[in-house]
This record gives C-alpha cells, structure tokens and sequence, in this order.
C-alpha cells in the first residue's frame, strides 16, 4: 500500500505509472463478521454500540471483472446505512449478500462470512476491467452508490427501477471504508479539483439522494418559490437539502433540534428555522396514539415564518415519528417525498389529509447515475458544498459511526482510508478560497462546539 500511496501523492505519476503498480493481495478494510449478526439480540436500537460490531480487519483484494475498477480509496464517509449495517437493523446485510450471491458466479464474490462497507468514497482508479473505456488507471475520482446490472428493460428508463438495482457497501460487498473498493465504472465521477479528500468523499450519498428526493421530476420536482419543511435541516441528509433548496430559489423551513444547528442554518442562509426541542413538540402523546393538536400548532408556527402559506414540499425522512405531521402541514395539492424512516419504518397518518386535499406522497430511493452526476456537477462547480464537520481515521470507523448513531455530530462525519491527514488532493486552490467559508462552515460549527477552535484547512 506504500507505493500506491506514494504514488498517489507525487505529482508527476501517469497513467501507464499507476497500471505498472503492483497490487497488494490483501488491505485494511471495516467488516462486519456473519457469525457476530446476533451480538445484539435483545436490546433497543439505541443501546447497541457500532464500536462493538464493527472490525478493521485485514482482507483478500476482490477479483476485478468486466465494467469494473479497483480504486485506492483516499477518504470515505458514515452515512445512516453504515449505523443500520453496524447494529444489523433492520436485518444483517449478510441476507442481501447472500442474494446478490446466487445471481452470477461473478457475484457470488459477494457472498462472504465479512461485510466490508461504506458508501462513499474519494480516491484514484488503480485498475479497469474488460470493457472500460470512459476511465483509466490515476483518475482522480469520487463515486456514487447504486451498483446496478441493467440486464432488465425495467432499469433503461430510469436504472433505480431496475430488479437488480443494490447500493454498493450495504447490500454489495467492497464498500468504501476501506484501502482498496470494487466499483462498477458507472459509478465513477470526477473528484472536485478544489476539495480535499475528505471533503469530496462527504456528498456523494447524501448529497445524490437529496438532489433526487427535492430537485429532479423523480422526486418532488422543486421550484423556485416553493416551500419546503427540511426535517433535519442541518444533518448529513438535510444540510444538503438545506442548500438545493437555497440554491434553487425555494424557501427552505428548516427543522432543527438544538440552537447550534439552528445557527448553522442561518450561516448557510437559511431564515425560516424551528427549533422542535425549544418549542417542545410531541407529535406522539404515547407509542400508539399521535396528537392532532400537535400537528395544528405545527402547522400554524410554520405559517408565521412563511407569510401565511402552507409548504409546497416536505422532505421526509425520519418517517414514523414525524410523518403525521408531514402530511397534514402539506399544503393542498403538495407533496410528501420520503427516503427513510430513522424514527421506525411504520407510518401512521390521517388520510383525510391527503386524499381531500389531493396531496402525493413520493418515494424516493438514492439516484440513479444522470442524478448523481448532475449532483456532483453542482458540488464541482462550487454551487453546493460539503457539510463535513470532522474525520477520524480508519481505526476510529466504530466511534465515527457511534457519533452518527447517537446523532453526535454535525452534517457529515469523514473517514480518513489511505489519507495520511486532513486537507490533501486540493488541486485549484484560487476556487478554493473562493469558497472556503462555506466549505468549512460545519467543521467551524464543529469546532465552536467542542473548543472554539477554527479549522482552516
């Protein structure tokens, strides 16, 4: 791994350098162990500890096949599947392993007693297999999540409706908190020249899901002027929400519960923002029996911050606990666009609602590559940015995904794979500090947070 990793960082390496490499025969990556699924029988979601499940173990380096790359991997992230595949909620991923497993003797490299995972990443093309023309050995690269066969018509209008369609790292194996990740080139895109690796590792996931979920006509198709509740609204999911919705003429209604995410709302330039813990909102009087009353009063504070008017657009994704409300401070003829369910995954709602009201609920699934690529496109551009707070290196995966777990942490937490340190692979630095503000804006409130400290980088 050295002579790749120094052949990473010297300038002058080139293409025909990188394929001469030498590939090692195994490297470090973050597993979860088949025989260790039942570790946490018994006890709530929130008691299980991903410290406890989570390995980085030394594993074989995968068989390359056709439409395929090996890429060094310079600096992942934890986005929420990472928690679920940690705790083996809602079921251990080895079931989706197993089943990608029997499709193909290709795939069955899948099916292994470890699950290496990780959805994102940012890094260099080591190799390409048959039939790879559009990417070649030292392209610097990010890559987005959805492994996908296209054999099938269904998948050919739109590749999310495809009958093998899987996110890569949770339901394939070889994700991307690790040294090396298999990829299929069509998840590939081209690394933003002014963000760091750790930075550019950040959006991908998020950053493709939310600009699905709110912008394109697969989701909610937002507009300018519209409303829009973003619950979460500073999160690793919402923060980019936050910012579509900025950056598209829309007017977010950012939910937050803390005044610190609140402020960093306002720093994005958000204006209309609720803070639910200070204005005590119980949308569930008990585990069974939900409070229309809350939902009015809702309704009615979101009214105050937007002239009157109800929201074009909720960008749903802590689902049970949150989707009564969702839908009755729709506006008529609205929409509800969901993605996840962090709160529970049985939803409960009165449908007089939505169905007098002509109201649609959408769901919305990760992107598909044109999704992605566009999404990327705006981060590249400096449109959109990166909402890392902070990043531990591959050793410290399990506490990374604890804070993510225990919702510790602001935007998005960052993995350092083969990144000796923070703040490598920025290669335009006159756009850079055009944007470094807002680049570093969650790692500032970051550092606020726990000590004061700015972290310009």
């Amino acid at each position: 791994m050295n002579q790749i990793l120094d052949a990473i960082l010297a300038s002058d390496t080139t293409a025909d350098d990188f394929a001469a490499l030498e590939l090692p025969e195994s490297y470090r990556a973050v597993t979860v162990h088949k025989d260790e699924a039942e570790m946490f029988d018994g006890l709530e979601t929130r008691e299980k500890d991903p410290r406890k499940s989570l390995h980085v173990d030394d594993v074989p380096l995968p068989e390359l096949g056709p439409g395929e790359a090996l890429v060094a991997v310079m600096a992942s992230s934890v986005n929420y599947n990472s928690v679920w595949t940690s705790i083996f909620e809602p079921l251990p991923t080895f079931a989706f392993l197993e089943r990608y497993g029997k499709l193909s003797p290709l795939a069955k490299r899948h099916d292994l007693p470890y699950h290496i995972i990780g959805s994102d990443l940012a890094g260099v093309v080591l190799r390409t297999g048959t039939g790879v023309n559009a990417w070649k050995p030292g392209d610097e690269v990010v890559a987005h999540c959805l492994s996908v066969e296209l054999e099938s018509a269904d998948g050919h209008n739109d590749t999310m409706l495809d009958p093998e369609q899987r996110i890569w790292g949770f339901e394939t194996n070889f994700g991307g908190l690790a040294e090396i990740a298999l990829v299929k080139t069509n998840q590939l895109m081209p690394k933003p020249r002014h963000l760091s690796w750790e930075e550019a590792a950040a959006p991908g996931l998020v950053n493709s899901t939310a600009y699905r979920q709110l912008v394109s006509q697969n989701g909610a198709g937002m507009k300018q002027g519209d409303n829009v509740l973003i619950w979460g609204a500073s999160g690793g999911l919402g923060s980019y929400a936050t910012q579509f919705a900025l950056a598209g003429g829309a007017n977010p209604v950012c939910v937050v519960s803390s005044e610190e995410k609140a402020e960093i709302c306002r720093r994005m330039g958000a204006e209309a923002i609720i803070d639910r813990k200070a204005e005590g909102y119980r949308f569930w009087k008990d585990e069974t029996t939900q409070d229309p009353r809350e939902w009015k009063r809702f309704g009615k504070r979101i009214r105050e911050l937007t002239g009157g008017e109800d929201v074009d657009i909720v960008f749903e994704h802590p689902g049970r606990e949150t989707f009564g409300a969702s839908v009755y401070v729709t506006r008529k003829g609205g929409t509800i666009v969901t993605c996840a369910s962090t709160s529970g995954y049985v939803h409960e709602y009165d449908n007089r609602y939505l169905w007098m009201s002509l109201k649609r609920i959408v769901g919305s699934h990760f992107a598909n590559y044109r999704e992605a690529w566009e999404a990327n496109r705006l981060i590249a551009k400096g449109k959109i940015h990166p909402t890392l707070s902070r990043s531990y290196p591959l050793e410290e995966t399990g506490q990374a995904t604890y804070d993510v777990h225990r919702n510790l942490h602001q935007g998005k937490v960052g993995v350092l794979c083969l990144a000796p340190e923070e703040g490598m692979g920025v290669h335009d630095e006159e756009m850079r500090a055009r944007h470094l503000d807002a680049i570093n804006l969650f790692r500032d409130a970051e550092g606020e947070r726990t000590n004061g400290s700015r972290r310009d980088v």
